[in-house]
């Protein structure tokens, strides 16, 4: 088996949770309140997020959310692929 490169594993999955994150922004700033608490409450299988939709996010507060969205993305990501290594058994020659 071959092991998985930690610092790019690491970083396509921050990566992808920061698209994840700015896709959220996308669907916030097109739809409007309505239209994102429709997205969510059928996203999280009729789960009400009315209560928890703030639609008022200032900007840097949104791009330190990415940022730290990344950040644990990488972490969560590096962790995967170094406990995916751990595990694989390799050949002594």
């Amino acid at each position: 088996m071959n092991r998985i490169n930690v610092k790019k594993f690491g970083f396509a999955f921050g990566l992808t949770g920061a698209l994840i994150y700015l896709g959220c922004m996308i669907v916030m700033t097109t739809t409007g309140q309505a239209g994102t608490i429709l997205f969510f409450n059928s996203l999280l299988h009729g789960l009400d997020a009315t209560s928890i939709i703030r639609m008022d996010v200032p900007i840097l507060e949104a791009f330190f959310g990415i940022i730290q969205t990344f950040i644990l993305g990488w972490l969560i990501g590096a962790c995967i692929a170094a406990f995916y290594n751990v595990q694989i058994k390799t050949k002594r020659t």
